[in-house]
């Protein structure tokens, strides 16, 4: 493009042009000329940043953010934070979202100063910080616009951190308190009285009681409750719902093994517009009395009832009342046969997924039925469905053409000749094959040849895979980005050589494999620079070459499982210092490195370590120093 027409175009029309590409496109028009980089710094709303160093020339650089992931910056602390509050030519005042997970070194210090930094603020992620507790929380609270808060697995928060968030905080119409164990009904109550906007309210794994259902209930503008694996709630918890929570549209009881299905008949009751009903593992038996009363539900979108004891009838009737259902989840559903599946199918023409893993009694008519009838189906589960062969999956490649993600994991009837006909679903994204041993190398060829939107494949313990498979797979799907191959014995380095086609690869499980060594693995890290994810655990054969490469290429890692491998106190050293962005790392049974090793490659990577796996005598073998610091880090040590 010449320098004329460039100056031709206003900045207003750049910037409407810039508005219609996507992600990928964008990135190459910031590199066609200045005055392009310049629209997309002004034009850009959202940024993840991986290098805590590059911080505030980010934010200078881009004015008009309003979301930042600082989730994957390992070395965030608060001294950053006070820095950047420091520097007046930074400005977050457009920043309304903010994603701190896993961002375990900034602490109330930080979180405050961000507060009051980001006037704007309205959504904040400080999930799996598991020091975040009281005064954390009350540092938060300073955010008074704050309408979605997710605090999952922030293990010490208790009623206290939650009160004053609550109070500060009385807009919220959002909040997650997934694994806050020491949330109780007290903390549930002043929640439910301050916050009386909330429309989505997540409690799952709490130790709850029915008082905390009662004041749940009161929420006048509520429309989604998880409350999954809650062990205290029971069936007189939940008929609080009946006449409450008046705008529900969606709740989620999954494993809640106390509530069975007269409380579920009393939601129903009480909600007509229920569009999503999540109740597996909880109720023993889909009831004549169930079946009745769910026939009012006609904007019915989604049912869970895995695990159930369901029969054909009931399956019959379920289907000829829910016409609306979208996803449908019977999986271990005792009683699952061929003719309820061929009714369902004939009935709920517009389902989008089904879950029918562990539903031994289906076999190819039941597949046959759902491709033929419900064309829209986007997910299909058929884990350790064993009477599947290449029949059902012939089907499955001539009329669900707009498959995305399909699980045969454990399978048994599946063959090349079933992998030939699955190719067929050109769409796929997903595709789990674990422990089918009945496939080789000429099946996946076919997968490799014409699935070429595969973005995830799971081939785990596939004894028949071998080289010339991934060979076939790295040719033709070059969007993959997880692959896992743990187990796979017949692979080598001849294999791993083809791995480096993927480029896109960000999480690869190797587990196992004992025919690769450093030379395989200094090919992968040579080619997969995105790497995010890596299991090596038990890859006995990959000598120091393999990890000096991996160090040297791979510094995207952010996990990884070097348990059982031949690594050397210098290659683990070399490692722990040169991947900058590593954050959790599992060094179980390391017979070659010392406890000197470990105390330098720990010292090397401290300062940025969230998760670290060690063996228990470990414990008193390193400096006290070391695991001090570990800790006032924010490092959460497993002792093996």
């Amino acid at each position: 493009m010449s320098h004329s027409i460039l100056s031709a175009l206003s900045e207003d029309l750049l910037v409407r042009v810039y508005g219609f590409l996507d992600p990928p496109c964008r990135k190459t028009w910031r590199l066609v000329s200045r005055e392009f980089h310049r629209v997309d710094s002004l034009s850009r709303t959202s940024i993840r940043i991986l290098r805590v160093e590059f911080l505030p020339a980010l934010l200078f650089k881009h004015p008009n953010l309003s979301s930042l992931d600082l989730s994957v910056c390992p070395k965030l602390d608060d001294d950053v934070v006070l820095r950047i509050a420091l520097d007046g030519a930074v400005s977050t005042s457009r920043l309304k979202s903010l994603n701190l997970s896993r961002a375990t070194a900034v602490r109330a210090r930080g979180l405050e100063t961000l507060a009051r930094l980001c006037r704007a603020l309205e959504r904040v992620d400080v999930s799996h910080c598991w020091a975040f507790g009281d005064r954390e929380a009350a540092a938060l609270s300073v955010a008074a616009g704050l309408r979605e808060l997710k605090m999952d697995k922030c293990l010490s928060l208790s009623d206290v951190g939650l009160a004053r968030i609550v109070v500060g905080c009385s807009k919220l119409n959002k909040i997650s308190l997934k694994w806050c164990m020491e949330i109780s009904d007290l903390g549930i109550d002043l929640l439910c009285k301050k916050c009386k906007d909330l429309k989505s309210l997540d409690v799952s794994y709490l130790k709850i009681t029915n008082e905390s259902v009662r004041s749940i209930a009161l929420l006048p503008k509520l429309e989604v409750l998880e409350m999954v694996s809650c062990p205290l709630i029971d069936d007189a918890g939940l008929q609080y719902l009946e006449n409450g929570s008046p705008s529900l549209k969606e709740i989620d009881v999954t494993r809640c093994d106390r509530v069975s299905s007269s409380s579920l008949i009393s939601i129903v009751k009480g909600h007509p517009d229920l569009q999503h009903l999540k109740a597996s593992h909880c109720i023993s038996e889909i009831s004549l009395s169930f079946l009745h009363n769910i026939k009012a539900l006609k904007h019915l979108k989604t049912l869970w009832i895995d695990g159930a004891r369901v029969s054909d009838s009931s399956l019959l009737t379920l289907s000829g009342s829910c016409r609306a259902l979208t996803e449908l989840g019977v999986s271990r559903c005792v009683g699952v046969t061929d003719i309820g599946m061929m009714g369902l199918a004939r009935n709920c023409s517009n389902l989008k997924a089904l879950n029918l893993a562990c539903c031994g009694f289906v076999t190819d008519a039941a597949i046959s039925a759902v491709a033929q009838s419900c064309l829209n189906l986007e997910s299909l589960q058929l884990e350790s469905c064993h009477l599947i062969t290449e029949k059902g999956l012939q089907s499955l490649g001539c009329y669900s053409k707009r498959l995305q993600e399909l699980d045969l994991t454990d399978c048994d009837g599946v063959n090349d000749r079933g992998l030939e006909y699955i190719s067929k679903c050109s769409n796929l994204l997903r595709l789990k094959l674990g422990l089918c041993a009945n496939i080789s190398d000429k099946g996946i060829f076919h997968i490799g040849s014409k699935c070429s939107k595969l973005l995830e494949l799971d081939l785990y313990r596939c004894a028949g895979f071998g080289d010339d498979g991934l060979a076939a797979i790295s040719r033709g799907c070059k969007s993959l980005n997880r692959l896992i191959l743990s187990y796979c014995g017949e692979l080598t380095d001849t294999g791993a050589e083809k791995i480096r086609q993927l480029e896109h690869l960000t999480h690869l499980e190797l587990r196992g494999i004992k025919n690769i060594t450093g030379t395989g693995l200094a090919a992968i890290a040579r080619g997969c620079k995105k790497l995010a994810y890596l299991d090596l655990k038990q890859c006995e054969n990959i000598d120091d070459s393999g990890f000096w490469a991996l160090a040297y290429f791979s510094r995207n890692l952010r996990q990884i499982n070097l348990c059982n491998c031949s690594v050397s106190d210098t290659a683990l050293c070399m490692l722990m210092s040169n991947l900058s962005r590593v954050q959790d790392v599992d060094l179980v049974h390391l017979n070659r490195v010392t406890v000197e090793g470990f105390e330098f490659a720990l010292r090397a990577c401290c300062n940025r370590l969230k998760k670290l796996k060690l063996l228990a005598p470990l414990r008193f073998l390193l400096s006290s120093e070391l695991l001090e610091v570990l800790h006032a880090r924010g490092c959460r040590i497993r002792w093996d």
